[in-house]
């Protein structure tokens, strides 16, 4: 069955030498557990019942501290003066410096005399020119928000309209500008502005992001993936997790970037066959402004069917050296960036985030559960600039996390209402990238790009079922521990990208590269059968156990031609090949259309095709084995899904900060891997969750689609506020192998978000922020349980026929998010806190199997809920 899950229910047989016997030779003894909350149990619920508990404490604190004030009161009004006395004392006429570089936008070559204005400050009108390298350099700006144009002859100008100046660290600014397509005396500017995507290539759902908005967002956790969930017709599959469901796809669809690089799932907690986690090993602060693809994307971009993270890391500053600190609940963190040498352009930036959960507990201070997530990460870049205008760079993103919940060390009877009450589990992930790019101007009309990278990424899960009884102090006694399940997933990747750019004449851009991944696969996994009403109940059978190589390769070109002024024209063709399946799409075209029109409307439409290879581990999955124990693998032909998107959009600025955007979209899916035999299972419900998934033997033959219109109304940062408004009206369907068009997982039918952000500034330039969040969607979809198969198989298994055929409540949440600055000579303070679901709303996850042994008439069959109330906060200090 498609969406079999991984279960355990056991005899209470001794564990220590039956799992051992009954194991295939090499293998370690494996049990999973059920698939609906399987392998990690669920971080981000473990999260929530540390919170619930956290809670009682923290009112039980302040409790105390209130009666100990009230006690001492003049002591304690004299200690926190002191305390705040660096943060309340006299204001001062601090300035900051803005600095950078101008660059044409195709070939990177250096801008000579761009004029850079300082239009906040008009009464001096301070302002910049770039001298031979394309450098500015503007100091004494006064701490605060400000608005930066940039202008060159035969240029379009650019605006930034929100540059926040800090008194601990300089601005660095890399900015590119377009070349207008036709004569000087003929030339009609047009600025870009926020929010355009930085890749020239994309007219249609493409979106950039920066570290500002990951950090102002209310509810966004400083989370690039949460951050855009906020966009129109992205949403979040669950609280607890990251994962980005766009437009109805699966959010394993979503392909990661890091510079030009396809990278393993940058995230904590990561399961095969997915591209979220409940926390990202992303550090927003490393992050130089970044894309967001959501459709009929570039052709540069392949192996996705859904949408593209492209993320670039910034450059740390070559002329002064500037570090931060951080501490919070999601962790604690340094952050260093400066010149490797005072006699040369290079420098260095460096990340590193530690869990504090994990501090707290290596401290030996109670925070509520054992079960605590352990989690580190870091991100550095070093910047060697050469002679002739070539840049070399050595960059590198990983982490690694693991958590312990262990059921055998309760004593007393604690219904566990987020996991198994059963069995001990144990979860471990590693990730990371480690890369080498080279960039060359080559002269001011051509640009080459050549990157080289090693990923690598280790998944381990290992249960053990629990044996207890209640003693006559009713305390529970461990009898034994039974192993389950001990599977170690390795999948190891070369990858390597080649970007050549040259400008033909003024009107056109030709782009020409190709992206190339050798994966190493290293597989192993055995379960224990729990069905009871299997002949081959409790033995030990091996799913994987296969060491394999692939090579996956995107060659592509592009091209964008000016047809006028106004009017610019977009072709491309992307081709792809998997070795390992000898799958190989030949051309696959994209284009795109944008027509500027009068008071600043823009009409744009897009068309492409794509496609994808399958999670890798499933082409190795085998539901048999042969004589000597090892698995067959039944789809190593699985054949790429494919797709086509269209796309039309409409965006009118009304006034000078504030743009409506509609898009409207229709995408057709098809060779979609289904179940040979005849079931409702297809991949397209996929990747979200905890959970892997075990197909019978499938064939290319399902369908798709995915439909919608979507509306933005965005006032991006200026006079002291922002707001977002995006509303999405979809449809998400698809076909089984039983030829029934159904809803599919992630079928809401609607999406809504709100959110503001309200600064004030001080007058002595310190500044409150007051942001809040309102999220609602449509719930997800479910079916009617089958009673009897989930009593047997201790899981939720539903009726087959009916799967989807019902709908879960609706998704509400409302975030507010908090925060206050203090500028100081050379030194910045912030503290912030951030209300996740402040009204503690109690939104359904899904349905799960969890008999209750302490009151057996409660249903076995139950709803799970997602995060309650979470608050977050942070201290960060820069200098």
């Amino acid at each position: 069955m498609g969406y079999e899950n991984e279960n355990t229910r056991r005899p209470g047989d001794d564990a220590k030498s039956q799992g051992k016997q009954l194991l295939p030779p090499g293998l370690h003894s494996e049990t999973e557990s059920k698939s609906s909350r399987t392998e990690l149990w669920h971080l981000g619920n473990a999260f929530a019942l540390f919170l619930s508990q956290m809670k009682k404490r923290f009112d039980l604190f302040t409790d105390r501290l209130r009666n100990k004030i009230s006690k001492n009161m003049k002591s304690g009004y004299t200690l926190l003066t002191l305390l705040l006395l660096p943060l309340i004392c006299c204001s001062q006429n601090l300035t900051q410096t803005i600095k950078g570089k101008i660059i044409e936008k195709e070939s990177h070559y250096p801008l000579i005399g761009a004029t850079v204005i300082l239009l906040s400050d008009s009464s001096k009108l301070n302002g910049a020119t770039t001298d031979v390298d394309g450098n500015f350099r503007i100091e004494k700006v006064p701490v605060g928000r400000h608005k930066i144009k940039v202008s060159f002859v035969g240029y379009y100008d650019a605006i930034l309209s929100n540059v926040e100046v800090n008194s601990s660290k300089e601005v660095v600014l890399n900015i590119p500008l377009e070349e207008s397509a036709v004569g000087l005396s003929d030339v009609v500017v047009y600025a870009t502005h926020d929010g355009d995507a930085s890749n020239e290539m994309a007219v249609v759902g493409a979106r950039s992001f920066t570290v500002e908005e990951t950090q102002r967002y209310a509810g966004s956790r400083g989370d690039p993936a949460r951050m855009a969930s906020n966009f129109a017709g992205v949403q979040g599959a669950d609280d607890s997790r990251n994962d980005i469901v766009i437009r109805g796809n699966s959010p394993q669809a979503l392909l990661w970037r890091l510079e030009g690089i396809n990278i393993p799932n940058p995230n904590h907690f990561n399961i095969p066959g997915t591209a979220g986690g409940p926390i990202s090993m992303i550090n927003n602060k490393t992050l130089a402004n970044s894309d967001f693809f959501t459709g009929a994307f570039p052709a540069e971009y392949g192996n996705s069917v859904a949408g593209s993270f492209d993320l670039k890391l910034q450059n740390g500053n070559n002329e002064k050296h500037e570090r931060s600190g951080q501490f919070g609940f999601l962790g604690t963190e340094i952050f260093a960036e400066g010149p490797l040498s005072k006699n040369h352009t290079s420098s260095y930036l460096l990340s590193y985030r530690y869990s504090t959960l994990a501090i707290f507990n290596t401290l030996g201070i109670d925070i509520g559960t054992n079960s605590v997530p352990r989690y580190q990460d870091m991100a550095f870049k070093f910047n060697f600039p050469m002679k002739n205008r070539s840049v070399i760079s050595v960059f590198g993103l990983g982490g690694k996390s693991d958590v312990d919940i262990r059921i055998s060390d309760q004593k007393e009877p604690d219904r566990n209402i987020y996991g198994d009450n059963d069995k001990d589990q144990y979860f471990k992930s590693k990730s990371g990238v480690l890369g080498v790019s080279y960039k060359h101007s080559v002269n001011s009309t051509s640009f080459l790009s050549a990157t080289v990278a090693v990923s690598d990424e280790i998944v381990n899960s290992f249960d053990n079922s629990v044996y207890r009884h209640l003693d006559s102090n009713n305390q529970y006694v461990v009898d034994s521990l039974q192993t389950l399940l001990n599977y170690t997933f390795k999948q190891s990747k070369v990858s390597g990208y080649l970007l050549y750019s040259r400008k033909v004449q003024k009107a056109g851009t030709f782009n020409a590269g190709l992206s190339s991944d050798l994966y190493l696969f290293r597989f192993q996994d055995s379960i224990r059968n729990v069905d009871t009403g299997s002949p081959d109940y409790y033995k030990w059978r091996v799913r994987w156990n296969n060491k394999d190589q692939s090579l996956l390769l995107q060659p592509f070109v592009q091209w964008k031609y000016m047809l006028s002024e106004k009017t610019e024209l977009l072709l491309g063709i992307h081709s792809q090949y998997f070795s390992m399946t000898k799958s190989f799409v030949t051309a696959e075209p994209r284009a795109g259309l944008k027509w500027k029109l009068n008071h600043g409307q823009t009409i744009s439409a897009g068309v492409g095709m794509h496609s994808q290879i399958q999670p890798t581990y499933l082409y190795f999955y085998g539901q048999t084995n042969d004589a000597n124990g090892n698995p067959i693998p039944e789809n190593k032909n699985m054949d790429f899904t494919r797709s086509v998107h269209y796309v039309l959009n409409y965006e009118k600025f009304l006034g000078s900060d504030i743009r409506l955007k509609s898009e409207v979209y229709y995408q057709e899916l098809y060779r979609v891997p289904v179940e040979k035999s005849s079931s409702s299972f297809s991949l397209l419900n996929t990747g979200a969750g905890f959970s892997r998934f075990f197909p019978g033997t499938v064939v290319n033959e399902g369908v798709g689609k995915n439909y919608g219109a979507e509306l933005t109304i965005e006032k991006f940062f200026s006079k002291g506020y922002l707001f977002l408004v995006t509303g999405s009206l979809f449809e998400s369907k698809y076909q089984g192998s039983d030829k029934v068009w159904r809803d599919t997982d992630f079928n809401g039918n609607y999406i809504f978000n709100a959110l503001f952000t309200k600064e004030w500034i001080l007058k002595s330039r310190n500044t409150i922020s007051l942001g809040g969040k309102v999220t609602t969607a449509g719930g997800r979809r479910y079916g009617p349980v089958d009673l009897t198969a989930s009593e047997r198989q201790k899981e939720v298994v539903y009726v087959d026929a009916t799967r989807n055929s019902q709908q879960f409540r609706p998704y509400f949440r409302t975030d507010v998010r908090i925060s206050y600055k203090v500028n100081r000579p050379r030194v910045t303070h912030e503290v912030a806190v951030d209300l996740v679901n402040i009204l503690s709303t109690k939104n359904i996850l899904k349905l799960t199997y969890s008999p209750d042994a302490s009151d057996p008439s409660v249903s076995a069959v139950r709803e799970e809920y997602q995060l309650g109330f979470l608050p977050l906060f942070y201290y960060r200090i820069d200098f």
